[in-house]
């Protein structure tokens, strides 16, 4: 297995346990809380983060000879962001999908799902490395390695979001080094260097919806 491969793993893992460990300490109400993101309660934040081992198992069927068309997290985050992309075209049917899944999903269901079932479907792919190919139904193919990324991305950035709303520690500082690094490399490098150096007033950020 991939170190890299295995750093990401690991890291996702932690994040998801975290996820875990933090609903077990919600009550009903905090459930109910209002988050910073004006579409989503804490339950339905927690439908919308929470793994779905059929996913994962989904990949190993959809393994594909050759190299991939996306090999990057930022690749996949600059198509999905890019103007038209889904970031934009399918907000309303992904905020709308979290609110049905938290509408059929008890909180015991959910934290299950971050504590063990997640983790485990994801030990069930540690042979596949990072630059395998699979079949994505909007780029063509992507590697595993780029969808690990993503998912990291997404377990961290909204885990704040989960932070924001009832409280607690923060994310690790691995998790954080690594979304910050991606969502750095999103951004045009020049322009993102020189807004950051502060050689420019252009607007790079934000870089994800």
């Amino acid at each position: 297995m991939d170190s890299q491969n295995d750093s990401v793993r690991e890291l996702l893992t932690q994040a998801w346990a975290s996820w875990a460990e933090r609903g077990a300490a919600l009550d009903a109400e905090d459930w109910d809380r209002p988050t910073r993101l004006p579409a989503w309660t804490v339950r339905e934040l927690y439908a919308h983060v929470a793994p779905m081992p059929e996913m994962f198992a989904g990949l190993r069927a959809a393994v594909l000879a050759g190299p991939a068309e996306v090999t990057s997290g930022a690749g996949i985050l600059r198509a999905y962001n890019r103007p038209g992309g889904i970031a934009h075209t399918a907000a309303g049917q992904v905020a709308e999908a979290a609110k049905q899944s938290a509408g059929s999903l008890e909180p015991a269901l959910l934290i299950a799902r971050f504590g063990v079932e997640g983790p485990a479907a994801l030990a069930g792919l540690a042979d596949l490395p990072p630059s395998t190919t699979v079949a994505h139904p909007m780029l063509g193919s992507v590697t595993v390695g780029a969808l690990g990324e993503v998912a990291l991305m997404e377990a961290t950035v909204h885990l704040l979001d989960l932070i924001a709303a009832v409280g607690g520690p923060p994310p690790a500082d691995a998790a954080l080094h690594a979304t910050r690094a991606l969502l750095a490399e999103v951004a045009d490098p020049v322009a993102f260097i020189e807004a950051a150096t502060g050689r420019s007033s252009e607007a790079v950020l934000p870089v994800v919806r």
